[in-house]
């Protein structure tokens, strides 16, 4: 309404404009005639209330919108720190478990042909909440047909950890003594007593080691352990062991870690009051890593041998192919090994006493795979390209021939192939095999003499019914070379045993069993000049406490 006022007073005031104009113009004639009317304006107001708009009966949907919006996030990095670390799969930590385990200790014993006796025992009720303890003694003596074949192996295990405070406090004690005839000569033209061919090897060996159970990411980890032994035979040799490893590895987090480790090896050998050093001190800084599908670490391991020093490396990745379950891997690991008493007379019993001490530095090159084929079979293969530097062989050594010398066959290389497979159904049915095929070169002897070329292993485990448990086992060694007497290589029948066994449980307590090796009677000449045992079967029984 004020707006329609307004628009009526500027009307006026155009009018009183014109009209003030109009007197100070000239005059015509033809204006007399109005100067004396009056004008008058009247306009009619009627309010009216604006319409409000009528909904729509029919909406519709507004129009799509086809700009592509952007987004920009700004997510902060965080730090996740935990004040609590996970525990470890260890049954003892879940308390002591209130079900009585009966039949923890067990003694079988038994005899057979070639004078065989038979002991093997275990002891395992010696456990608590914090601790656990195992003990196990076995012994074997047998007697064969040919003069002054025979052998009594006698072996003492124990062991025991104690979980105290976070960790884990292990101890070990091994006691042996292995007594062994050298028969291996012509009996028709020697003579010997049968305490000049008799030798008994014994040994102690103590071990103590420590490590963590609780373990989390940024926290460091060690494995202390230290061993020491004494080993001597019957001939005046003895050899005192100490072995010291300290390794600490420190997780960055879940996939990577580092780790460093000092060991040490410090051997003494004496034979007839002379004495020989045979020591090793190595440096082993290094890395892992690992996610889903692909692993790898990597050692570079300054080693200080007996006569020189080396840098051993440890290499190996592996991928696996997602989402199969095949595997593969390569690497270049170096070795350094002592060639201690203990470990030579261990493969050959047979040998003198006093030999040439030297290191074998051995580099392998390697490429494998493995895999799962369904839910029952693993097979694996690896092909590998060696080289040894001084690696340990033997030969015949003194006039009789009974007993062997240790020569060094030097820069021997080496291709080998490794293939192995197993088929297995739970606890009922097992079958596999394993093998290994090496093909030598080089080297400065005639062939790496007593080294087998072929080695293959395969073992059957039947469980048929639930009292019932059937075993056999094939072992096959093959290319095998001896020097002869005129001085040249001569290859030796290949070795083929085969053997088995059967045990029945007639009561929860008791079960019987049966034993067999060299099913065939073969004489499996491993050491040029010395037949193994023929065939040999023992039985006996088993009770449970």
């Amino acid at each position: 309404m004020r707006g329609r006022f307004l628009y009526i007073s500027i009307a006026l005031l155009a009018v009183a404009q014109q009209v003030s104009a109009q007197k100070k113009a000239p005059v015509a004639a033809s204006d007399t005639a109005i100067r004396s009317n009056t004008i008058e304006i009247i306009q009619s107001y009627k309010p009216e209330v604006k319409q409000h708009p009528k909904p729509e009966l029919s909406p519709t949907l507004p129009p799509t919108d086809t700009s592509h919006p952007t987004f920009t996030y700004d997510v902060p990095q965080q730090t996740l720190y935990y004040t609590y670390t996970s525990l470890p799969l260890r049954p003892l930590a879940l308390g002591q478990d209130s079900a009585h385990k009966i039949f923890s200790n067990y003694v079988k014993v038994g005899g057979g042909n070639l004078s065989t006796i038979y002991l093997d025992a275990g002891i395992g009720s010696l456990h608590g909440q914090n601790y656990e303890t195992a003990i196990h003694l076995h012994s074997i003596s047998q007697q064969g047909n040919i003069k002054y074949q025979q052998s009594s192996l006698s072996d003492l295990e124990a062991e025991g950890t104690l979980h105290k405070n976070g960790k884990a406090w292990h101890a070990s004690l091994d006691a042996l003594r292995n007594q062994y005839n050298y028969y291996g000569y012509n009996h028709d033209l020697y003579q010997y007593s049968k305490d000049s061919v008799r030798q008994t090897f014994t040994g102690v060996h103590l071990g103590v080691d420590m490590q963590k159970e609780q373990t989390g990411i940024k926290e460091l980890f060690y494995h202390p352990a230290i061993t020491a032994s004494v080993y001597a035979d019957k001939f005046k040799a003895s050899e005192t062991y100490v072995n010291v490893n300290l390794p600490f590895s420190y997780s960055l987090d879940t996939a990577l870690e580092i780790c460093a480790a000092i060991n040490g090896n410090f051997t003494h050998l004496s034979v007839n009051s002379n004495g020989t050093s045979n020591n090793v001190f190595q440096f082993a800084p290094g890395i892992r890593y690992h996610n889903e599908a692909f692993s790898i670490h990597a050692f570079f391991n300054p080693t200080i041998g007996k006569d020189q020093s080396y840098l051993l490396p440890d290499i190996e990745a592996s991928y696996r192919i997602l989402p199969t379950l095949l595997t593969i891997s390569a690497g270049w690991q170096g070795l350094l090994n002592q060639n201690t008493y203990e470990e030579l007379s261990t493969e050959n019993p047979y040998l003198f006493n006093t030999y040439t001490v030297r290191q074998t530095h051995s580099n392998e090159v390697f490429a494998d795979a493995k895999s799962n084929i369904g839910n029952h079979f693993i097979i694996s293969g690896r092909f590998s390209w060696w080289q040894y530097d001084a690696l340990p062989v033997f030969v015949n050594g003194d006039y009789s021939r009974k007993q062997f010398n240790v020569l060094y066959d030097e820069n021997l290389n080496a291709t080998s192939l490794k293939l192995a497979i197993r088929y297995q159904v739970n606890n009922t049915f097992a079958v596999g095999l394993n093998s290994a095929w090496y093909s030598f070169s080089n080297g400065n002897q005639d062939h790496p003499w007593h080294i087998p070329g072929i080695r293959v292993k395969g073992d059957l485990f039947f469980k048929p019914i639930q009292n019932l448990t059937i075993g056999a086992y094939v072992t096959v060694l093959d290319e095998i070379y001896a020097m002869g007497t005129n001085g040249y290589g001569t290859k030796l029948n290949g070795l083929l045993d085969i053997g088995g066994n059967v045990e029945y449980n007639f009561i929860p307590r008791l079960s019987g069993f049966v034993q067999v090796t060299n099913l065939l009677n073969n004489k499996n000449e491993r050491w040029m000049g010395y037949d193994a045992y023929g065939f040999n079967i023992y039985a006996g029984i088993r009770f449970k406490f």
